[in-house]
């Protein structure tokens, strides 16, 4: 069943014109060609859709008379308007699964149902566009992300078996290939609102937590289309590779917009491979 209108808008049915008009700016700006044209042509037709979705809420939302009649579709069907939480946003599913190789690949997902970027943050109750804007992360551009590292994955290893690891959108262990000397290591990848000192503390706590195998390093991939300043990042990364910890961990900061990334001068060879491929 596809979404009503107010859940479109993330407000509630009761909402007055001026709270729907700020919610469609909000929304909007999310799917704007200056933000999705680094991204490939399927995913700017996906924005342009769901651009064009959020204008036809707005439209009969604003207008008392296409209102009227919208919300008497609505109730026709038997549908609740759609109800907001706490914190403005329509509710979503808690994602599920803490499983990990080598009992964990039977669980991998299905590469195409690329999931949704969890966001790190309650979006504001009120602020600048700017600050509204960095608090959540687009389903969309998360999307296009995962899916543009997992291509990544699978130039650099070929098939990457996947795992279901609660915190994380991609976990795989790549598997030997006839060019490595050793196994490669475990790959984590995460989509976050804004990568700073509390994404790295979170990401590599919840790294750090898991049961592994084998002797596997572990690079974990911290993305997001906000970055904090390089010497922030730095200072909370030294910080966590002070803390004792199950084997070797590397920690890279990804910004989405650009592909630019802050590597650690001891990350294995494969991190560089990898995130040349993201940027090209």
């Amino acid at each position: 069943m596809s979404r009503s209108y107010y859940e479109l808008l993330g407000v509630a049915s009761s909402a007055p014109v001026e709270e729907i008009k700020r919610a469609f700016r909000r929304e909007i700006a999310k799917y704007h060609p200056d933000k999705v044209q680094h991204l490939g042509r399927e995913f700017q037709e996906i924005a342009a859709v769901k651009a064009a979705e959020l204008t036809q809420a707005y439209k009969t939302l604003c207008d008392e008379s296409l209102r009227t009649e919208y919300d008497a579709g609505l109730a026709a069907e038997g549908r609740a308007p759609g109800a907001r939480g706490r914190d403005g946003e329509t509710a979503a599913p808690a994602a599920g699964g803490e499983r990990w190789p080598a009992s964990a690949a039977k669980e991998a997902p299905q590469r195409g149902n690329v999931q949704a970027a969890p966001a790190a943050r309650p979006r504001p109750s009120g602020g600048s566009a700017f600050a509204t804007d960095r608090a959540g992360v687009s389903d969309l551009l998360g999307k296009a992300a995962l899916a543009r590292f997992r291509q990544a994955l699978d130039e650099e290893f070929g098939r990457c078996e996947e795992a279901s690891v609660q915190g994380f959108d991609v976990a795989c262990a790549p598997p030997k290939g006839r060019f490595w000397s050793k196994l490669p290591p475990r790959i984590l990848a995460r989509v976050v609102a804004h990568v700073d000192a509390a994404a790295v503390a979170d990401s590599w706590a919840m790294a750090t937590r898991l049961r592994h195998d084998d002797q596997r390093e572990v690079c974990i991939f911290l993305m997001g289309p906000s970055v904090a300043p390089a010497g922030e990042l730095a200072r909370a990364i030294a910080e966590e590779r002070r803390k004792p910890a199950p084997g070797r961990f590397t920690l890279v900061p990804l910004n989405t917009r650009n592909w630019g990334a802050h590597i650690p001068n001891d990350a294995p060879p494969v991190v560089k491979s990898l995130v040349g491929r993201l940027r090209s």
